[in-house]
């Protein structure tokens, strides 16, 4: 018998061992995440209530005004990392405005859900919103599904319900297929306070592609300092996660990389000139200059570098970037030389293993 057919036999003995052991480790994530996701929400739920309560005890407390949540948030973040920024404390004041009795919450809801309910202006569609999500396990991208597409205001304008109630439960039954695994997600990572929480969403090739950026461009020596990876930045309804962050200390900007899998499209250019503009009103400081948007197009037959400055004196500032930022050639010279490395050892992975 050859090694190969050993291996197939025992494997096909181990099936049912395996099958029970998976089982009981995907229930054990499932509910170490709801234990997590029931914490955050009433901690959450609890900071927001401090805050209004604070706001609310007269008016020396009301003169903080709008710099109360900037320098909670500021000291907060010193002492507990993440996931406490500005945008997020009032995530939690509105929270608690507008759901005033803990009690009322359902505990089959993340965090992630509740931010997203509070997009919903109408108090009667909130609390249905919430209930169908808990009832029918709704994930948080199926729970914007049906808020963007105004489910809860067909259902009552319509006369013939059942047909509507179809439709959005066969739309959403893909964005239901898989929950979210506990380590891959970013909110509640922050929440935990665990470091390097960025490291722990690699698990492919364009991840890994982007390890080997990060010291490429550190070793080009034209002024890169590194930043952050992973960098959450967020609107008041969505939060964005950016690959990989830079200072440049010659062009005394910011410098924001993408990795895009597949066929670089309009809406990922449309995407970067977003980030530019979000991360100039967030983090860029008087002295700086605009910030520099790259994207990095992974596609086998077409890396593809697309560069996106978009605040003030962009002629002036395009010529100055090119003499500094590494070229299009650069980069994409890179991409193909890594991802071949990266590749190969993948493949000689494969073959060892079977």
């Amino acid at each position: 018998m050859s090694p190969l057919s050993s291996t197939h036999d025992q494997n096909l003995q181990l099936a049912p061992l395996l099958g029970s052991l998976g089982e009981l480790i995907r229930q054990a994530r499932q509910k170490a995440l709801r234990a997590v996701d029931t914490l955050q929400v009433q901690t959450c739920w609890h900071i927001g209530r401090h805050i209004v309560e604070f706001e609310q005890e007269g008016a020396e407390r009301a003169a903080y005004g709008k710099r109360l949540l900037p320098t909670l948030a500021k000291l907060l973040t010193a002492e507990f990392g993440k996931g406490f920024d500005t945008t997020n404390l009032r995530h939690m004041r509105g929270f608690f405005i507008a759901f005033p009795i803990c009690d009322a919450l359902r505990r089959e809801l993340s965090w992630t859900h509740y931010r997203t309910l509070l997009r919903v202006e109408n108090s009667n569609a909130r609390q249905w919103y919430m209930d169908e999500t808990a009832t029918l396990n709704w994930s948080t991208r199926a729970l914007e599904r049906q808020i963007a597409t105004l489910y809860y205001e067909r259902l009552l304008a319509s006369k013939d319900r059942p047909p509507v109630e179809q439709e959005a439960a066969t739309h959403i039954q893909t964005l239901n297929k898989s929950p979210r695994e506990f380590v891959r997600d970013p909110v509640v990572l922050e929440f935990l306070g665990l470091p390097n929480a960025g490291t722990l969403l690699e698990n492919d090739l364009e991840q890994a592609l982007i390890n080997q950026l990060q010291g490429f461009l550190l070793e080009l020596g034209k002024g890169f300092a590194f930043i952050a990876r992973q960098q959450r930045i967020s609107t008041e309804s969505k939060d964005f996660y950016l690959d990989l962050v830079f200072y440049n200390y010659l062009l005394k900007c910011f410098v924001i990389f993408d990795l895009k899998r597949g066929e670089l499209s309009h809406q990922d250019i449309g995407q970067m000139d977003m980030y530019v503009r979000m991360y100039d009103d967030l983090k860029r400081g008087p002295d700086d200059g605009p910030t520099v948007g790259i994207i990095l197009c992974a596609q086998k037959d077409e890396s593809v570098v697309r560069y996106s400055v978009l605040q003030g004196n962009e002629q002036l500032f395009a010529s100055k970037y090119k003499l500094v930022l590494p070229s299009e050639e650069e980069l994409r010279a890179e991409l193909d030389r890594e991802r071949a490395a990266l590749e190969e050892r993948l493949l000689n992975q494969n073959l060892q293993s079977g």
